[in-house]
């Protein structure tokens, strides 16, 4: 076999079961290899970003990587941004990017680039193969790194010709280092300080967000009288019925400053400490106050479950019940469609088990406090805060999680980043319900100029962050994609084309017009 059969082969021995490509000439015997096999499922999308955002959705709820499929260094460059997003997840990710065959590079051909350094940027291992024999080995240890503790990205460049020779064998399961457990020190320290009667917090993220990691903070906070937060950007969290809820940090400095004002000491697991999105003139980057002790209990890639068992036993928090979230039905939104309104109704009908996938920025914000106590679900945020996350990160969900609705919230302005997705969408049929919340604006750039103290507010300055004059017609778009759609202009037109769309399969696109 040749080294893109024998490189697809160690895949599937390694766990790989989906590809997200967008390929070009580099590529095709690695196509042809897919082509091939029964193994591995083969995902087209329009657009590199939307492969990269499918990969990170993919590997956040299936906790494996899926892989790219990208064309050289400007295939990969489109991906970035959504690979950043991924990279800030610690999302488990495998990038394979053609390259020129290694005869061929020293000619300067028009689509060479430097592949190594546009990809260091966004991976945490990136490796060129040399020969086509060494290919499934190279492959095999892409995969053993990207499954590394909470989740890495590995970019493994493959020259044409390296895919074409003849290989060896495929390589076997090489299995990924387990993650590290903390040390005895770690553990000590924490709970001294959850018993020195200071005001503490501890702050979660990554795998110190599972539903058992979720319990035993809630166990140790009743306890020690200590705080329970998460970022306000994570991972994956699961939310609503029969599930431990914890505070989320404010978005802005100010607030979130406002909000742990009174915290002394801060504990993290499974993260760092909290600091502004942003630098603002006259305002702190750290959230937290100057003199605050910090201690991580668990780093991002250590075991945050037995770390926090651990801890619920040093301070003899075993016999503390779990507070888990009872369902609430507080009914659908009325009288006006708002932001409000609409999380009334998103929570009311949201269905057990659904995957919410948030860009909602600022007019979808109100749907994440509506839902605290709804059906059991999983909710995925824009961790690196490249725009255009949302909908290509619903793909993979949906492929990882078949037999569960998807729910995307967007901001109109960050889904023309990723429009492309709705094809995939339509055309692998997949069960993705999204929401656009169409202010014809990007809003939260009109607040941050005012905060940033910028001062001119004239209507030049303002029409750099509007996106109306034209309007933009989402449901025309969703249509000439494949994707059923509707408009909804009352609280009531949305009502209803919600509840359908909650018990309807397959894509459907909402455009919720609040300008």
């Amino acid at each position: 076999m040749n080294g893109a059969e024998s490189l697809l082969e160690t895949l599937i021995n390694n766990g790989v079961e989906v590809c997200f490509s967008n390929p070009g000439t580099s590529e095709m015997h690695m196509v042809a290899a897919i082509g091939k096999t029964q193994g591995m499922r083969s995902i087209l999308s329009l657009f590199e970003g939307v492969c990269s955002g499918a990969a990170d959705g993919y590997g956040r709820m299936a906790g494996k990587p899926a892989c790219t499929l990208l064309h050289l260094g400007p295939g990969l460059s489109n991906a970035s941004a959504n690979l950043h997003n991924a990279k800030k997840a610690n999302t488990p990710v495998l990038n394979l990017i053609g390259d020129h065959a290694v005869y061929h590079k020293k000619y300067d051909a028009p689509l060479t680039s430097d592949i190594i350094s546009l990809a260091q940027g966004v991976s945490d291992w990136v490796h060129t193969t040399d020969t086509a024999e060494n290919l499934p080995k190279d492959a095999a240890e892409a995969v053993a790194i990207a499954n590394q503790g909470a989740g890495k990205i590995s970019t493994l460049i493959v020259p044409a010709d390296c895919a074409w020779n003849d290989s060896v064998d495929p390589a076997p399961l090489k299995p990924a280092v387990p993650p590290v457990t903390v040390g005895v020190d770690a553990v000590d320290q924490a709970a001294e300080l959850l018993q020195n009667g200071k005001t503490t917090m501890i702050l979660l993220g990554n795998m110190g967000l599972s539903e058992e990691a979720l319990s035993l903070a809630d166990k140790i906070g009743q306890a020690s009288g200590a705080r329970i937060f998460t970022d306000t950007f994570f991972t994956r969290m699961p939310r609503g019925e029969g599930r431990c809820q914890v505070e989320r940090l404010q978005y802005f400095a100010e607030m979130g400053v406002e909000q742990i004002k009174d915290i002394e000491q801060l504990i993290m697991v499974g993260t760092k400490a909290p600091v502004a999105f942003f630098a603002y003139p006259g305002k702190p980057s750290e959230f937290y106050a100057p003199g605050s002790e910090l201690h991580t209990l668990a780093n991002v890639d250590e075991d945050a479950v037995d770390a926090l068992s651990r801890l619920v036993t040093a301070i003899g928090a075993e016999s503390e019940k779990p507070r888990y979230t009872k369902l609430v039905k507080a009914g659908p939104g009325k009288d006006g469609l708002s932001p409000g309104t609409i999380g009334m109704t998103f929570a009311e009908y949201l269905p057990v088990d659904a995957i919410v996938v948030d860009e909602g920025a600022t007019a979808g914000g109100a749907c994440y406090p509506c839902s605290a106590n709804a059906e059991p679900h999983d909710w995925l945020t824009l961790t690196g805060g490249s725009i255009g996350f949302g909908l290509p990160t619903a793909i993979g969900a949906a492929v990882a999680c078949p037999d569960r609705k998807v729910v995307c919230n967007h901001g109109d302005g960050g889904a023309m980043y990723t429009i492309q997705s709705l094809w995939t969408m339509a055309r692998e049929n997949l069960d993705i319900c999204v929401l656009i919340f169409a202010n014809r604006k990007y809003q939260i750039l009109q607040i941050e100029l005012a905060r940033v103290g910028a001062q001119t507010m004239n209507k030049k300055t303002l029409d750099m962050l509007d996106i109306s004059n034209p309007d933009i017609d989402f449901v025309k778009l969703s249509e000439g994609m494949g994707v059923p759609a509707t408009r909804a202009t009352t609280i009531d037109e949305f009502n209803e084309q919600y509840i359908t769309a909650m018990n309807t399969h397959g894509p459907r696109l909402i455009e919720i017009v609040l300008a």
